[in-house]
């Protein structure tokens, strides 16, 4: 997908995650189904952090991590994030062996995630009382030479495309684990926007877009669908509804509440500085 330039003063980028997980979010604004005034621009979860960073980006799907480092750079958008009330299906740690083996062991984490690489690591030290060693890299070209990674966290889509590798028989759903050991939602992303920003009379204001557009993709869910058939065709049509049924895209009190409780963790594992206020753009 080829990018607006991030350096034209004049375009209002938002930013949008290359990924499965969020075409209900975002279909409707590239099909023109929500008319708005704004430009897409794409990008793994990484690089979307660093353009809401340097002041490219209008308002940006991002991980929680992003907004932790900088709450005073943004506002939240409320009544969205991505993330999930037990399984995610794509945000898992894949082993070749038992969890418990793991202890001294290496683990191959994406570059592409901040969130989710920190709550791995929270969850095999406080849950699962491991300590082991982490190295980044990329996940699906280490599994395809002579030396595969023992353990490796994926996310997004290569998290769906590697889930099922005959390899790696163990795997730890980083949703799952986290409601199961805490009883709340997981957030793994959220929406910003940058705190300079005033939309003009001609624009919506983006959370009001992009809300529309994820009801409009909730609601018409069987195009939703048509589309991830033709894109992800190893994926099956009832797998794709499992996986947009088990998705959450909001961000309500139980979801803050999930989110705030993340936020202390990290903070109390040395992760962040301190957990942020939850500070949301007025509508």
């Amino acid at each position: 997908m080829l990018n607006p330039n991030p350096n034209n003063k004049n375009a209002k980028l938002l930013g949008r995650i290359g990924y499965l997980n969020v075409l209900p979010i975002y279909h409707a604004l590239e099909s023109g189904a929500i008319k708005h005034g704004y430009q897409l621009y794409y990008g793994p979860p990484a690089s979307l952090n660093t353009a809401m960073e340097q002041g490219r980006l209008v308002a940006s799907s991002c991980s929680c991590i992003e907004y932790a480092r900088r709450p005073e750079q943004y506002f939240l958008l409320p009544r969205l994030a991505i993330g999930s009330v037990g399984a995610v299906q794509s945000v898992l740690m894949l082993s070749q062996v038992p969890i418990e083996k793991l202890k001294n062991e290496t683990i191959l984490v994406s570059a592409e995630t901040h969130t989710s690489a920190m709550l791995l690591r929270l969850l095999l030290k406080e849950r699962y009382k491991l300590n082991p060693n982490y190295e980044v890299g990329n996940a699906t070209e280490r599994v395809a030479t002579a030396a595969p990674p023992l353990a490796f966290l994926a996310i997004g889509d290569e998290a769906m495309r590697l889930r099922k590798h005959p390899l790696y028989p163990y795997q730890l759903d980083l949703g799952e684990a986290w409601t199961s050991w805490t009883g709340l939602p997981c957030v793994f992303g959220v929406w910003v926007m940058n705190r300079n920003f005033q939309p003009d009379s001609k624009l919506e204001h983006p959370a009001i877009i992009l809300e529309k557009s994820r009801d409009w993709g909730i609601k018409n869910l069987d195009q939703i669908l048509n589309i991830a058939e033709i894109n992800y065709p190893n994926l099956s049509r009832n797998e794709l509804i499992a996986y947009f049924k088990g998705l959450s895209y909001d961000l309500n009190e139980k979801e803050q509440e999930g989110l705030n409780l993340l936020y202390a963790k990290f903070a109390q594992a040395g992760f962040i500085n301190q957990a942020p206020k939850l500070c949301f753009a007025q509508l």
